[in-house]
């Protein structure tokens, strides 16, 4: 089987941060970054060019984190979603967003309620650690 084009990088999170153009998505990444450090307690690191993130586990299609989020030019992108019991009501209460297979899509932290993203998160990371310990 091949590798995974997402691999850990040594890339620096902080200058990744600091390079994003738009005052926004750079304030509203600096804010997820310091959430997801409180959450995992994990130090961050670059997979890929562009995601955010936070532990890893290894499944057979490789190594992946367990937690992750990109500050991307049209969402910031969070890798939080998965079957855990309960996801379905704190997106409800979640406010603005959009979902797909494992990402919440966010077009700015100021669309949705952050309590709950904390929550949904912790949620996320949870279950991760109990899947994957």
């Amino acid at each position: 089987m091949a590798e995974p084009k997402t691999q850990k990088t040594k890339a620096s999170v902080a200058a990744f941060i600091a390079a994003v153009e738009d005052d926004t998505r750079r304030k509203d990444a600096k804010s997820v970054d310091k959430m997801m450090r409180d959450v995992t307690g994990e130090k961050p690191a670059m997979w890929g060019p562009s995601i955010i993130g936070y532990g890893e586990y290894k499944i057979p299609t490789g190594t992946w984190p367990r937690l992750g989020f990109s500050p991307r030019k049209a969402n910031l992108v969070l890798y939080v979603l998965g079957d855990f019991k309960g996801c379905g009501a704190l997106l409800k209460k979640l406010g603005k967003h959009k979902t797909g297979r494992s990402c919440l899509y966010i077009n700015k932290l100021a669309d949705v309620d952050e309590a709950v993203l904390r929550e949904l998160t912790q949620a996320s990371w949870s279950h991760m650690n109990a899947k994957y310990d």
